[in-house]
């Protein structure tokens, strides 16, 4: 007799301004300090430039101004190297500006989804402890990158 088990998945869940995103952490590579980026003011003002992470030229995002909302780089500011997951050849990892340290849960495929305002690139909101989180569209991202020729 097969035993029934939950399926459990380890999420990060990502501090920014004015909103928390949570992730599967496999969809995270790696953790970086914040790093000032150099950009052109021809730029769309989600772009932050591009950072440096293991000798490769990442681009940087802020995901609150992509949905509309102003850029904060606060004190805590640090960056999150995220996998690009379109299969691109050139973009093989994008770089989001977070505000903190993320932090781990464990999720259950039993999510609560909260009915809550969501901007163009979020696919959900769910509840994850005592907070809602939103569920970003990575895809969606890289295809701002991409639309904007910063690929």
């Amino acid at each position: 007799m097969l035993e029934h088990r939950t399926s459990n998945l380890t999420g990060l869940l990502l501090p920014l301004a004015d909103r928390n995103l949570i992730l599967p952490n496999v969809a995270v590579a790696e953790l970086i300090d914040y790093q000032p980026s150099a950009f052109d003011l021809d730029t769309p003002p989600w772009y932050l430039g591009r950072v440096m992470w293991r000798n490769r030229q990442i681009p940087l995002l802020s995901f609150e101004s992509a949905c509309g909302q102003k850029i904060v780089i606060g004190e805590r500011a640090r960056i999150v190297i995220l996998n690009a997951l379109g299969g691109r050849p050139d973009l093989k990892f994008i770089a989001l500006l977070v505000q903190g340290i993320p932090r781990s849960y464990k999720l259950d495929s039993q999510l609560s989804y909260v009915d809550v305002p969501l901007c163009s690139l979020e696919q959900a909101a769910v509840q994850v402890g005592e907070q809602v989180a939103k569920v970003p569209n990575l895809l969606a991202l890289e295809e701002l990158l991409v639309n904007a020729s910063l690929v």
